[in-house]
């Protein structure tokens, strides 16, 4: 019993120590969809593009009209391009880097582009390293300026087709019917898919529109006494940041700390898209789904995190910074990602002693108390769990209440197994009270809200519900709050 009591004294007393001066644990915000654009969440920004269903990433299937079978990239790429498959899969699947609204480049499973090769194949089309393929879409079709010689028609892709590709015709050898198999929409598909001339404008618009300072009102009268504001990369890069991203964000980030002064809050900086992308989704700033970030791109996201450092460590506003947001395993290893979140660390550490480093656990097949001994020997750090009751089978197999007995009987032990006395910080920087059930009734929603703040309260940084706004209802915070849903 003594030692028991001794443990408990020296957790509330190191507790005590980390959180002195400070509002622990912090009732939070995702400003989600603002300065990275998440097309789930504000689905109308995308409506004026034209050919809005052809943006970067989009993963197509090309069946030949002629042949009645699918083009492969043999292996995954490296080799010529087939057209012999009866039934698409991963390497039948492409995706498109949009040139404009009807020219495309593909990249296949290996990440190869389609071209002419250069390797001995004559006028064969092959998955190489190359990127001079492109596609021409009209209509229902894709045009693909690529010939099917008579001999070997399965074998082998060809392009020296001399026809006319306008006829559009089933015994065309250039013409592929293209099946859509998934879509990105970030903020790469959106500021590519309108073209410089467009962004800047639908950004900016966005921008000053989307948060302004009476959310913050808004925010503090509620409850709330934190907000999380995920930033991309190419803010480093501000007001020019390579193509096609939009600049101009930091002169709405800026105002965004003066906010949050003036109601007494706190901003924790989110890095949530790196170089290369950490996941391969949307919200990671991804080109076309693809997770690139690795060793090679840790000085560049590094820099990122001094430049934020550099320019808020100072203002009184600033309670943290996050290195990164939900990097993914096992394409993130967990010594590429210690790696750079001690080097993260040292780079915030440059600039402030006392502003808090966050560090995501990584999403997939990992443990989730993996980075604890390393962040035990960091000052002032702090780990990031997402809890979502969704994303599988399991959840939405689930019931309202049985959403609500599992946030009660299971996140509390998985909360309590990344909160140790001694090391870091816990914080569930991500959850949300919408529920993966058709028909929820109003009452289910409260009852899970209700469950998840009992229980994410427990957390010793604090939580953040994603998001505070959102087109789908129950995901925005703010329209929890208005129509009764929620109640902090």
């Amino acid at each position: 019993m003594k030692q028991l009591f001794a443990a408990s004294l020296f957790f509330f007393s190191w507790l005590l120590l980390q959180c002195l001066g400070q509002d622990f644990p912090f009732k939070a915000v995702n400003l989600g969809g603002w300065l990275v654009i998440e097309g789930w969440m504000t689905p109308s920004l995308f409506d004026a593009i034209p050919n809005k269903d052809l943006l970067d990433g989009t993963q197509v299937h090309l069946k030949s009209v002629r042949l009645n079978k699918y083009l492969c990239a043999e292996n995954g790429g490296g080799s010529a391009l087939v057209a012999n498959r009866a039934i698409p899969r991963s390497w039948e699947t492409f995706r498109l880097w949009r040139i404009n609204e009807t020219t495309f480049n593909f990249r296949v499973l290996n990440k190869d582009f389609i071209g002419l090769s250069t390797q001995g194949l004559g006028n064969k089309v092959a998955a190489m390293q190359l990127n001079q393929g492109w596609v021409n879409h009209s209509g229902l079709y894709a045009m693909v300026i690529i010939h099917l010689e008579s001999a070997a028609t399965e074998d082998y892709v060809m392009a020296n087709y001399s026809g006319s590709p306008d006829e559009w015709g089933d015994q065309d050898p250039s013409v592929f019917e293209m099946h859509i198999v998934k879509t990105l929409q970030g903020e790469y598909q959106l500021t590519n898919g309108y073209g410089p001339d467009v962004a800047p404008e639908i950004l900016r618009n966005h921008w000053t529109t989307y948060i302004t300072e009476d959310d913050f009102r808004f925010m503090s009268q509620n409850g709330l006494n934190a907000v999380r504001i995920p930033v991309g990369w190419w803010i480093i890069y501000d007001p020019v940041p390579p193509k096609p991203f939009v600049g101009g964000s930091l002169q709405v980030l800026d105002p965004a700390f003066e906010w949050a002064s003036n109601y007494n809050m706190k901003v924790i900086l989110d890095l949530h898209a790196v170089p290369g992308s950490q996941n391969g989704n949307h919200h990671s700033g991804t080109r076309d789904g693809f997770l690139e970030w690795g060793d090679s791109r840790i000085p560049e996201t590094v820099s990122v995190i001094d430049f934020l450092a550099a320019r808020y460590a100072d203002h009184p506003s600033l309670i943290a910074i996050e290195l990164m947001n939900e990097p993914l395993a096992p394409g993130v290893t967990l010594d590429s990602l210690t790696m750079y979140y001690k080097a993260g660390y040292d780079a915030v550490r440059a600039y402030t002693s006392t502003a808090y480093v966050i560090l995501s656990n990584r999403l997939g097949e990992a443990n989730h108390t993996e980075l604890l001994p390393f962040a035990a020997g960091l000052n002032y750090s702090v780990i990031d769990v997402h809890y979502y009751n969704r994303y599988s089978d399991y959840f939405r197999s689930l019931n309202g209440q049985q959403n609500v007995d599992y946030v009660y009987k299971k996140r509390p032990k998985q909360l309590q197994e990344v909160t140790r006395p001694g090391g870091p910080l816990s914080f569930v920087g991500e959850w949300t009270a919408d529920l993966y059930i058709n028909n929820a009734s109003m009452q289910d929603y409260q009852r899970f809200a209700k469950a998840q703040l009992s229980v994410y309260g427990k957390a010793t940084f604090g939580w953040a519900y994603w998001s505070y706004k959102c087109e789908q209802k129950h995901w925005s915070f703010r329209w929890m709050i208005e129509n009764g849903y929620m109640k902090l």
